[in-house]
């Protein structure tokens, strides 16, 4: 299909991504708006009263503030040009609020409720001409692709990394690293396999049920992952991570992207449900609950992409920002009674199922300057 080359507003409100990163900015920008999406989010959250409290001195005079009191903040904020460092800082923040394996969040919620997207609509319309964002639409940059490996321990179970690993290898030859490639995949999906006969025969049928295990829709942790380096801010796979451990160091790889690479791009949820149309793997009873408590959506079969299969057409999925803001954390249809989950994906992300591109120079470390708030290269 096409590759979108340009964001539409509309569609940065449709997924709950999209809204929760325009609320941010929203929040951001203006203090009233602040005020009253902390109040209001708090009161809309599923655990308030018990995961989600208000402390402090004044935690029993709180203002009574509704809905419709946020959407008339953000209609009435003033709303700064959208540089490319203001962009990513809401954009971070909604990739690290992603949850897939519990309800929405009051944030979520709060943003979903049709007062505030209405009036949330004038930050999509902002976001979508600011040029930072352009490339938020666009496919792989083939030319400026690294790899980041954590150097702490511990990836998300969703994630593409894995402790401990080092870049590919320029010595290995092409054919060797698909074979390998090839077999981790092939021993991935018999996992999968088992994974989903034994949920079936173990774990209840209802999907309200309180039972929390796998939740992700990714390649296995074993498929090398790149990312873009983004001139004067760094690679963006340091800083949109989904469930993120709160990794401070890294090393980042350039990486070399021959020609020839067939790179599929997620660019949407119609993309994501004909790939999972195309190559369905069957993960009902794996993914039933958590998928039920994050979309609401009960009474269906779920499916993912069966990344061996996929790995026949393609050497890599790439998804763009704008295909994650649309698409991540939605029940997508895939066909009448079947559904599917964008879940444990990083906006920009593009995973190498057929084998690593190979290194362009050697890894260079990078940290988080808790005091900048940011990532530098270590000098």
């Amino acid at each position: 299909m096409a590759n979108r080359r340009s964001l539409d507003p509309a569609d940065l409100l449709v997924g709950p991504r999209g809204r929760r990163m325009c609320l941010e900015l929203a929040r951001r920008a203006d203090d009233d708006v602040a005020r009253a999406v902390f109040h209001v989010a708090h009161d809309l959250d599923p655990g308030v009263g018990t995961s989600r409290m208000t402390l402090g001195p004044g935690a029993g005079h709180r203002p009574t503030l509704r809905v419709a009191d946020v959407a008339d903040a953000v209609a009435r904020a003033v709303i700064p040009p959208l540089d490319e460092v203001t962009l990513i800082a809401a954009l971070d923040a909604a990739v690290a609020a992603a949850t897939y394996w519990q309800q929405p969040d009051g944030e979520d919620v709060l943003a979903a409720a049709a007062p505030v997207r209405t009036a949330l609509r004038r930050i999509a319309d902002a976001v979508a001409v600011a040029p930072g964002a352009r490339w938020w639409a666009t496919p792989m940059d083939a030319t400026a692709q690294v790899r980041v490996e954590w150097v702490d321990p511990g990836p998300p179970a969703g994630s593409g990394t894995s402790p401990g690993s080092t870049p590919g290898s320029p010595e290995v030859a092409d054919t060797d690293a698909a074979v390998d490639a090839r077999a981790a995949l092939a021993m991935w999906r018999a996992d999968a396999v088992a994974q989903e006969e034994t949920a079936a025969r173990e774990r209840p049928t209802d999907p309200a049920a309180m039972w929390s295990a796998l939740w992700w829709s990714t390649p296995p942790t074993t498929t090398p992952r790149t990312s873009r380096d983004l001139a004067g801010l760094g690679p963006v796979g340091l800083v949109l991570v989904e469930d993120t451990l709160g990794w401070e160091r890294a090393t980042v790889t350039p990486a070399a992207v021959a020609p020839g690479a067939r790179v599929l791009e997620i660019d949407g949820p119609v993309a994501w449900a004909h790939l999972c149309r195309r190559h369905p793997l069957s993960v009902t009873a794996s993914r039933r609950h958590d998928w039920f408590r994050a979309t609401g959506l009960g009474d269906v079969g779920w499916v993912q992409p069966d990344w061996a299969a996929v790995a026949r057409d393609v050497d890599a999925v790439h998804v763009t920002v704008a295909g994650y803001l649309t698409t991540a954390g939605r029940a997508v249809t895939v066909d009448r009674g079947v559904a599917t989950v964008l879940a444990g994906w990083d906006p920009d992300a593009t995973y190498w199922l057929t084998g690593a591109p190979p290194p362009t120079g050697p890894g260079r470390p990078w940290a988080y300057d808790r005091s900048a708030h940011r990532w530098a290269p270590v000098a």
